[in-house]
């Protein structure tokens, strides 16, 4: 599965600055990665994953070949979302057509301008980032309210199934009307499961960037700020991070006192709120990282290589990935007795390295 984040924000907060260092980032990892898909409004870039150079280095020696297999690291898909107006749920700006993207999203990245300048005029009159994050998801929650008032109540022969729904809907309605967003009002996942086809805005997680300044990169008191999670990121210092060489980067990281560039952060963390992991295959073909959710078996992981996997799963081989690195491979694993036979109920962790044994 591809992680899909779409970023949204009023206009003027430095969302089109961010997207831009992605795309910066997409041209370079597709140099390297020609499957990468590149569209207009969407930037596909590497997950951060130092794992995937170390299993190609052991399994160029283990294999003894003349070079190293690729690496294909997870994707991520960033999602540029039409700036958002005031008005967008009655079809203001662009609309439905900002509504309809954000719908195909997995996590919506909400970029709040932090950073003052006088020199870059603010839709609203002055740097507020409360007030700016309430008129985007005052938004959001007036289309999902559209959305549920063209809900009909069900019919005297209603199943209990259609009965449920239909409560829902109506807690929906009301927890709306009085200002909380969709996830807020419904928390059980067999109820989200009863309204998943209606797509509301406010039922994906939202993970707010803080665009600030470099002098407010470290000392933006987080933990007063209402809106969480939050991610703070310098717009501008990704943009100009995304020009350098590695080394360069690293050091005007380190400079700032960061370990890890906004970008970086901002995968981690969504994987994180996502409840996502990564798996790991080496061989002769490459060496890659598949992501899966937390509490995904076997069978469902190997499917996420290629369908026919899952329906054919006998068996998967599992080492971690310190034992992998630390023995030089698959040989020296098994020789220690540290490669596992798994079954179907046999849960993925994050970092395994996996062979999976398929039928014919």
């Amino acid at each position: 599965m591809n992680l899909r984040v779409g970023i949204v924000g009023l206009a003027n907060v430095g969302k089109s600055t961010l997207f831009n260092a992605l795309l910066k980032k997409q041209v370079a990892f597709a140099a390297n990665y020609p499957f990468a898909t590149i569209e207009p409004n969407v930037g596909v870039v590497p997950v951060p994953d130092g794992r995937l150079a170390k299993l190609a280095e052991i399994t160029k020696e283990e294999e003894k070949m003349d070079k190293l297999p690729p690496v294909v690291p997870a994707v991520v898909e960033f999602v540029d979302i039409a700036g958002l107006v005031k008005g967008a749920s009655e079809g203001q700006g662009l609309g439905n057509k900002f509504l309809s993207h954000i719908r195909e999203v997995n996590i919506i990245c909400h970029v709040v301008r932090f950073f003052p300048d006088p020199n870059i005029v603010h839709v609203a009159g002055d740097v507020n980032p409360e007030r700016d994050r309430e008129i985007v998801e005052t938004e959001l929650m007036l289309a999902d309210l559209q959305t549920l008032t063209k809900q009909v109540e069900p019919k005297v022969n209603a199943t209990k199934e259609d009965l449920a729904r239909w409560k829902v809907i109506k807690n929906l309605k009301a927890g709306l009307d009085s200002g909380k967003l969709a996830r807020d009002v419904v928390g059980d996942p067999q109820e989200r499961l009863l309204v998943r086809d209606l797509q509301l805005l406010t039922m994906k997680p939202i993970l707010y960037v803080a665009n600030v300044s470099e002098k407010q990169l470290t000392n933006l008191q987080i933990d007063k700020l209402t809106m969480q999670p939050v991610l703070p990121i310098c717009a501008e210092t990704e943009a100009q991070l995304a020009g350098l060489s590695e080394d360069e980067q690293k050091e005007y990281l380190k400079s700032l006192g960061l370990a890890a560039s906004g970008l970086d952060r901002l995968i981690q963390k969504a994987y994180e709120m996502l409840g996502l992991l990564s798996f790991l295959t080496t061989g002769v073909i490459e060496s890659r990282a598949w992501t899966i959710e937390k509490g995904t078996k076997a069978p469902q992981a190997a499917g996420v290589i290629h369908t026919d996997f899952e329906k054919k799963f006998i068996k998967a081989d599992v080492v971690s990935f310190d034992d992998f690195v630390a023995n030089a491979g698959w040989k020296g694993s098994r020789e220690k007795g540290l490669v596992r036979s798994e079954g179907k109920e046999y849960v993925v962790k994050d970092g395994e390295v996996i062979e999976f044994k398929i039928g014919t």
